[in-house]
């Protein structure tokens, strides 16, 4: 079933309920649900009926959620992304887009519309959280997204009567699962759109529940208000942060997972993570040091990239799929233990930057030899891309940072940056990346910083 028809039965049920929060102000089920029907009238006047794929840019997070649900009560594929891309962007994200939803959609008078939607159809597709230079968008049928639904609210206790705070931008496949599930089970959604800064304390006193990245929660234990539960996505959870939560009394529901692979593990209470409801995990041996690659097989696998963008994303014949995710062994009913990215993919406040990706866009400035870009510890972010170019006579910052500044998006972009005359490389002549980072990490005289 679509998630707008969730939308519809809640709202004959309980037309006068709140149903979403936005910078703009409330709309209850009923509005919600006549709004979307106007809009989904609109796209299919627009052609967007079963096989379209719309492209949805809007600032407003009500007004995307709106357009999103009438693409899918049209039976079209909605793709979320950011609101100031311009049609060169979506082309080459995703390629031939259908419809582009760059304003907020208008109401279009007629009968209700009524979705012939089947499990196998393609209901969504979302960017990673990486997508930059090489955009890659993943595309899912609507049971590998809606699916999973029951199994998140029985691991997490939420219901109708809950208030769901999804305090991040909705372009991250994170925060739009989260607001569109809300919907589906018939909660009220916060959905400020972006992180919210001061206003999180008044947030937090209504929501009884938060959707966070790990390096988030400890300003939502500040001033936890109402907060019963919190859901963490994005990267390891510490011991540090479940004891934090545990003396604010938030029970924490952390979880492991990609775009392309949606939910793998959960640890819903400390103990370590297990299979998600549904998923098979094997770690097959590699050769670092006796660690593996995480594959995973279950009815919540994406189907693919569009456009036939490159990416970590792979599949065997058996229906196992990895994005290159490296733990340590693993035995059926032991606890997975992750380790990180398999090809050094950084992890910067909720994003995962894939480092050849950024690389590509800054190897064409002049007086680049070569570069390499690594994540730097942080304290709030986690980590934050740092760029060392190599070269004799390296290019100027001011010119580095205004070629990141039209080719990459924001957490692609390098906040740190070195030179170095020369960068170590291995056996096969490549970049070594783990060298250079070890090296910037001891305070390597050699990597000057570039002012």
């Amino acid at each position: 079933m679509p998630v707008a028809q969730h939308v519809m039965r809640h709202a004959v049920q309980r037309p006068s309920h709140p149903a979403v929060r936005g910078p703009g102000g409330e709309l209850r089920y009923g509005e919600l649900a006549e709004r979307i029907q106007g809009a989904a009238r609109h796209l299919l006047a627009r052609g967007a009926g079963p096989g379209a794929l719309v492209a949805v840019g809007l600032a407003d997070p009500v007004a995307l959620l709106t357009a999103v649900l009438a693409a899918d009560l049209a039976g079209a594929t909605p793709l979320v992304g950011e609101h100031d891309w311009d049609r060169r962007r979506w082309a080459a994200a995703a390629g031939a887009v259908d419809v582009h939803v760059g304003t907020p959609l208008p109401y279009a008078p007629g009968p209700p519309v009524a979705a012939d939607a089947a499990p196998g159809d393609p209901a969504w597709a979302c960017f990673t959280s990486g997508s930059t230079g090489r955009p890659r968008a993943i595309v899912r049928t609507r049971a590998s997204w809606t699916g999973s639904f029951p199994h998140l609210s029985d691991l997490a206790g939420i219901g109708p009567g809950d208030v769901v705070l999804v305090p991040g931008p909705l372009a991250s496949s994170l925060y739009a699962f989260a607001a569109v599930h809300a919907l589906a089970t018939g909660a009220t959604a916060i959905v400020p759109g972006r992180w919210p800064g001061a206003a999180l304390s008044a947030q937090l006193a209504r929501a009884t529940v938060v959707h966070v990245v790990p390096h988030r929660l400890p300003d939502v234990l500040e001033h936890p208000g109402a907060l019963r539960t919190a859901v963490v996505g994005g990267a390891a959870l510490g011991r540090e942060s479940r004891a934090a939560a545990a003396r604010a009394g938030v029970r924490v529901v952390s979880y492991y997972g990609a775009s392309e692979l949606s939910f793998v593990a959960v640890d819903a209470g400390g103990g370590g993570l297990r299979p998600f409801p549904g998923v098979e995990i094997e770690v097959r041996p590699g050769s670092e040091g006796g660690l593996g690659e995480v594959w995973a097989r279950s009815p919540w696998l994406a189907e693919g990239y569009l456009g036939e963008a490159a990416g970590p994303l792979r599949r065997d014949g058996a229906g196992w799929m990895t994005v290159g995710d490296v733990a340590h062994p693993y035995r059926a009913g032991e606890a997975l233990r992750l380790v990180g990215r398999g090809d050094g993919a950084i992890q910067t406040g909720g994003a995962t930057v894939v480092p050849e990706d950024v690389e590509e866009v800054l190897r064409k400035v002049p007086g680049v030899g070569d570069i390499v870009v690594i994540g730097s510890p942080h304290p709030v972010l986690g980590s934050v891309v740092t760029a060392v170019i190599e070269g004799a006579a390296p290019p100027p910052r001011s010119l580095l940072e205004a070629v990141a500044r039209s080719g990459l998006d924001v957490a692609q972009r390098p906040r740190r940056w070195y030179a170095v005359p020369s960068l170590p490389r291995t056996g096969s002549g490549k970049p070594a990346r783990a060298l250079v980072a070890a090296r910037l990490a001891g305070g390597d005289p050699g990597i000057r910083r570039l002012a």
